[in-house]
């Protein structure tokens, strides 16, 4: 809606705004933080961005060849060693997390009590939803089964699966974002933004390929009926 009697157009309106010299100014604030060459900030993305092209790839593999299922000569063994593997590659991402945060200054306004406790919360919040998914979809439902031809009878609709898509990413992406909001760490934050960007590429990968998986899974029974 517009109007005809236009107010007072403060400093020239956002046309007179110079975006660049604010975008400058941002990015000077940020690397007044975060140094991007530095070794444990690099080696903290590198691990974000490649546990999830890891399980998605070496997942694909199996359900396109069935080689490990063969190697392991069960699918279920095969599903144990890759949900093993991940949860190694998803303690050094948290280690290499830490320790970027630790490598580099802590951002001042962050650092009091209040900030502490929301980051507790949202550590509290973010493991209820992990822990729940978990316990909702087993370790097979969990670490990419449905890849390994173990397939649920039906759709989980449980909490926290009632309450959003995909908890066990958004979960993870609030510990991080507590663990950072706790040390004060725009390092943190920066990087908590990177698996948040880096999980929506992998839900975009995976949840039309789960669901043609599935819908596979019904069109025999579907031809028997």
């Amino acid at each position: 809606m517009s109007s005809s009697v236009a107010g007072p157009d403060c400093c020239g309106g956002l046309g007179n705004v110079n975006f660049r010299q604010a975008d400058l100014y941002v990015m000077t604030w940020l690397l007044g933080y975060v140094d991007p060459s530095d070794p444990c900030f690099v080696a903290a993305i590198l691990t974000i961005t490649f546990n999830p092209l890891f399980w998605n790839v070496v997942a694909r593999w199996e359900q396109k060849t069935r080689q490990l299922s063969r190697a392991f000569r069960s699918p279920y063994l095969a599903c144990y060693s890759l949900g093993a593997a991940i949860l190694l590659l998803n303690v050094l991402r948290s280690h290499c997390f830490t320790q970027a945060m630790l490598s580099q200054p802590k951002m001042e306004s962050l650092d009091n009590p209040t900030a502490y406790c929301v980051g507790l919360a949202l550590l509290g919040v973010g493991s209820t939803f992990v822990l729940s998914s978990f316990f909702a979809l087993g370790f097979t439902g969990t670490f990419l089964g449905d890849y390994f031809g173990i397939l649920k009878e039906a759709r989980v609709t449980t909490f926290p699966f009632n309450v959003l898509d995909n908890p066990m990413y958004w979960g993870s992406t609030a510990n991080y974002l507590g663990w950072a909001v706790i040390h004060a760490s725009p390092t943190g934050l920066l990087l908590t933004a990177v698996v948040a960007l880096v999980y929506m590429v992998a839900i975009l990968y995976e949840e039309p390929f789960t669901a043609q998986i599935y819908q596979q899974k019904a069109s025999p029974s579907q031809k028997r009926s």
